[in-house]
């Protein structure tokens, strides 16, 4: 019933084998498999990061660990990049609201100056108007 809604490119032929293959893989799965060594280890290492003081710091503040000592000497690139990610999104948050927090300081310094019946049409009209004096106090000084 559901193969009549399927198109016949994607129905597998009748004895068709359904493993998936690998287009660029000339070895079979089985035989990529490493075996381990003598004392039970495997030959593959996880790759481990040094990190800098400033990445310790990042680890700090992103929450991950409380104190530098706790820290180990080798860290995942994993570890890391979800650290800094963490510390990102908080930044990003700091600085949503130090944004609404200026908004809001600008619209409270708005209304007092509205109060003190000032606009930047007056202010701007007040300054023209020095501009003119200085203009015309120095073309008089001149001789």
């Amino acid at each position: 019933m559901l193969e009549r809604n399927v198109p016949s490119i994607l129905r597998p032929a009748k004895g068709m084998d359904l493993k998936i293959k690998r287009g660029f893989c000339s070895k079979s799965q089985e035989g990529s498999k490493q075996k381990p060594e003598v004392g039970g280890h495997s030959t593959y290492k996880v790759p481990g990061h040094k990190p800098s003081d400033w990445e310790k710091k990042v680890l700090l503040w992103s929450g991950r660990f409380k104190k530098v000592d706790d820290i180990p000497e080798t860290i995942s690139f994993e570890l890391l990049d979800a650290a800094r990610n963490k510390l990102r999104v908080k930044i990003s948050y700091l600085m949503i609201a130090l944004t609404v927090l200026g908004c809001i300081v600008m619209v409270i310094e708005g209304k007092r100056a509205v109060g003190r019946h000032e606009s930047l049409t007056t202010q701007n009209m007040e300054r023209k108007a020095r501009w003119r004096e200085d203009v015309a106090h120095s073309a008089s000084a001149k001789p």
